[in-house]
C-alpha cells in the first residue's frame, strides 16, 4: 500500500447508494512532486503547477474522486483543512496549501446529483491515516468501472501496489475506471470487444492515481517517474489512454533514499501495472 512510504496518509469518502466517493493522499512535508496527462479527457485541478519548469516543487496532498469535474471541488475541502494544520507553501501572508486534485467520470452509475465537494474532501481528510486501508469498491473508485468498450461494463475501484528492496520503496494508488479492459500482458490475438464494437460510453471513464517513493530525486525525476506510470498504465489496460479517458497520474518522492533513476522507473513502471491488475485479481 502507499503508506508503505514513511509519512504518507491516505483516507476515504464513500456513498455507497450513490456509488461516488473521494480518496484523498497526504504527502509528507517537502515532498516533490510533479505529473503526466495522456488521456484525451482530464479533469483535473492544480495540475499545471507539476511542471518541473514551475515556480513550487513540493506538493502537501492528492484528491483522487468522483463526480466528474464536479469532484474537483473536493479538493477545497482539504486545502482548508490543511490550512487548519499550518501545511503549505510560505507566503508572506500566511501558508498555501499545494493540493492537486484528479476526477473520474461515474455519474452514470450511481445518482448523478450526488459528488464529493468540499466537506466530502475534508472527511476523507479527517480519516486520513499511515495505516493499511481499504482498496477495491471506495473512495474515488466507488462507482468505477471497466471494460466499457466492450458495452458490458464490469466493477472497477482502487488498486494498489508496493515494489522495493534494500530500504528503497515505489507504492503505486490508482482508481481504475477505464473505456478499456485489465489486461494480464498476455493478450496477442482477438484484441479489441468480444463483439467487435466500440458501443462503451465516451466520457465515462478515466483513471488517475498516484506513485509515491521514498527516494530522493529532483521535480524533473519525477516527472520521468510519471511518464514511466503511464507506461505502467499501457502495460495493464488495453486499450490505455483513449480520447475516451482523462487518464492522469502524479509522481512524488519524499526524498529518505538515494537511489538510480532507471532503477526508480522500471520499479514505476512494474508497481502501477500490479496495481491496475489488483483490481482485475490478476
Amino acid at each position: 500500500m502507499i503508506t508503505d512510504v514513511r509519512g504518507v496518509a491516505v483516507g476515504h469518502w464513500t456513498d455507497e447508494r450513490a456509488r461516488t466517493g473521494c480518496t484523498v493522499i497526504v504527502l509528507p512535508p517537502g515532498t516533490v512532486a510533479s505529473g503526466e496527462i495522456r488521456g484525451g479527457a482530464p479533469a483535473t485541478r492544480e495540475f499545471a503547477l507539476l511542471d518541473p519548469s514551475r515556480l513550487v516543487t513540493t506538493v502537501d496532498a492528492v484528491v483522487l474522486s468522483g463526480g466528474s469535474a464536479f469532484g474537483l471541488s473536493a479538493a477545497d475541502g482539504v486545502m482548508r483543512g490543511l490550512e487548519e494544520r499550518g501545511r503549505g507553501f510560505e507566503t508572506k501572508v500566511g501558508s498555501v496549501p499545494i493540493v492537486v486534485g484528479l476526477s473520474l467520470f461515474d455519474l452514470a452509475v450511481g445518482d448523478p446529483a450526488v459528488r464529493p465537494g468540499p466537506d466530502q474532501g475534508l472527511l476523507a481528510l479527517a480519516e486520513a491515516t499511515e495505516r493499511p486501508y481499504d482498496n477495491g469498491p471506495v473512495g474515488a473508485g466507488t462507482g468505477a468501472t471497466v471494460d466499457k468498450w466492450s458495452g458490458r461494463p464490469v466493477p472497477g475501484g482502487l488498486g494498489s501496489a508496493t515494489l522495493g528492496a534494500a530500504g528503497l520503496i515505489v507504492s503505486a494508488l490508482l482508481a481504475v475506471n477505464a473505456y478499456g479492459s485489465i489486461d494480464d500482458g498476455r493478450s496477442v490475438e482477438d484484441i479489441g470487444p468480444p463483439d467487435g464494437s466500440t458501443s462503451g460510453q465516451p466520457f465515462a471513464n478515466t483513471t488517475i492515481g498516484i506513485v509515491v517513493t521514498n527516494a530522493a530525486i529532483d521535480k524533473a525525476g519525477c516527472f520521468l517517474l510519471a511518464q514511466s506510470a503511464h507506461d505502467g498504465l499501457a502495460r495493464s489496460l488495453l486499450p490505455a489512454h483513449t480520447l475516451a479517458d482523462g487518464d492522469g497520474l502524479v509522481a512524488a518522492a519524499t526524498g529518505e533514499v538515494e537511489a538510480d533513476l532507471f532503477h526508480l522507473r522500471a520499479l514505476t513502471q512494474a508497481a502501477v501495472a500490479a496495481a491496475v491488475r489488483s483490481v482485475g485479481g490478476l
